[in-house]
């Protein structure tokens, strides 16, 4: 439904006429994401609480009015672009508050709009802990990061957004307002709104306060670095040193395609020598622990083909030790004006076959494809470089990333680790599921969102 001025009128007695916004520049700014993919909305509105947000999704439903939510609008596929117009549902000006750190039951109480840095300093400040730690922790907000159950570096230890996720309250498309999930440990009471609502990228309704699960926060952390002759071996050592007992934070991994970028773009020393890195942390309440983590990585590294093995003395040797790591994805970049970026994850076990196929597909293509990310959880950051500018190779690059995620799901992975689906892989959705599967998550769709308003085009739906 084309937006009319009587819409506008409307939505400005809910919300004020500060809050509502048709300007071209508010359009263009929220027009795109990380995708760098642009579709203007017709609208932009920030809502102030809970209620403004059911009182225009209630007007809109009748309206048959698009609802795109967002947060920072960090995302890599496209959740947060109105590709039907509409309005763009911004929930990061009002809607950022933490509510309540209860420290007797270890949660946090948060509006979506908080940040994830935010909400990690605040809770640390107490002693506690929040694990999840997406790439965009200092501007994505948990939001964002529940609509797409971001990851991060700490998922090999401690898990992905949805495993902190104790509770939720949403509105629906007709405006009712829900509660899914109580600040208890136990509750099997009910099906599972809450993990339902958990990566649905907002086409199902809109998250308006989260209650989280909140660790201790470790006395002591230590980074170490693995350097081995090739990416087989690397691949070989994850999960064979998980396999004997070791429990790392994190196990990062970088290609010798972005240990070379890292050095020539960044100008960051590592071993010339490397055909792969291993990055990560290990913690622990007790030295001993630590200690004992260490020492079964350098052992397992060891005995699958590591040349070097290095454990960092203190906080400037860590921030070297991670420096690659973070200019990795930047790094990148001397191969190719565009990257085609997917975050394809498959069990850790088969990642030695996973990669040395996708560097096959690459081969096959005459493409660059330079991997890293956060092989500890098996999910790694695949980039297929071209020429953006040659609408012949981008058509190639498309047609190597169609072959990686046939490959990746034939081994018993899935299209995305973190990203989401959103725009980006919709077409893909037919390559991980059934046509039973994508029929059920349909009528999921329809059960939530009968007239389609919530945030059209993602997901294939």
């Amino acid at each position: 439904m084309k937006i009319e001025q009587k819409d506008i009128e409307y939505l400005k007695s809910i919300v004020g006429s500060e809050n509502v916004f048709s300007d071209k520049a508010h359009k263009i700014a929220y027009s795109y994401d990380a995708t760098r993919e642009r579709y203007e909305p017709d609208l932009v509105v920030f809502p102030r609480n809970e209620e403004d947000v059911s009182k225009i999704l209630k007007y809109c439903n009748e309206r048959r009015i698009a609802i795109v939510p967002r947060g920072a609008g960090s995302g890599f596929t496209g959740g947060a672009l109105p590709v039907s117009g509409g309005i763009v549902l911004a929930l990061e000006k009002h809607m950022n508050k933490i509510i309540e750190i209860d420290l007797e039951n270890m949660l946090a109480i948060v509006e979506p709009g908080v940040v994830n840095k935010q909400l990690q300093r605040a809770v640390e400040e107490k002693g506690l802990f929040y694990p999840p730690d997406p790439a965009s922790e200092e501007y994505s907000t948990i939001g964002g990061n529940v609509s797409e159950n971001a990851g991060g570096m700490r998922a090999a230890k401690y898990g992905l957004t949805k495993d902190f996720v104790v509770a939720l309250r949403a509105v629906l498309p007709n405006g009712d307002i829900i509660r899914a999930g109580k600040k208890t440990i136990k509750d099997v009471a009910g099906y599972n709104v809450a993990g339902i609502l958990i990566a649905s990228e907002g086409t199902l309704g809109v998250i308006t306060q989260i209650t989280l699960k909140l660790l201790p926060k470790p006395k002591y952390v230590k980074s170490y670095m693995g350097v081995f002759k090739d990416v087989t071996s690397a691949m070989n050592a994850v999960f064979k040193s998980l396999a004997s007992g070791a429990n790392p934070v994190a196990m990062e991994f970088l290609d010798s395609l972005v240990v070379k970028a890292v050095k020539e773009k960044l100008n960051i020393e590592l071993p010339s020598e490397a055909g792969a890195i291993l990055v990560g942390d290990v913690d622990g309440n007790v030295l001993e622990e630590v200690a004992f983590q260490l020492e079964t990585l350098q052992k397992s590294f060891k005995e699958n083909g590591a040349i070097d093995f290095k454990v960092a003395s203190d906080k400037n040797e860590r921030e070297k030790l991670w420096k690659a790591r973070r200019g990795a994805s930047q790094s990148i970049t001397i191969y190719g004006s565009k990257k085609l970026n997917e975050d394809i994850s498959v069990p850790r076990s088969m990642l030695p076959i996973a990669l040395e196929k996708i560097y096959e597909i690459g081969k096959k293509y005459d493409l660059v494809v330079p991997c890293f990310g956060h092989a500890g959880d098996g999910n790694i950051h695949v980039n297929v470089m071209v020429d953006g500018s040659n609408k012949k190779e981008l058509e190639k690059g498309h047609k190597a990333i169609r072959e990686i995620f046939e490959l990746v799901v034939n081994l018993g992975g899935t299209l995305s680790g973190e990203h989401g689906i959103g725009l980006s892989k919709a077409e893909f959705m037919n390559i991980a599921f059934s046509e039973a599967e994508l029929n059920l998550f349909k009528r999921i769709k329809e059960a939530f969102d009968p007239n389609g308003i919530m945030n059209p085009g993602k997901m294939g739906l």
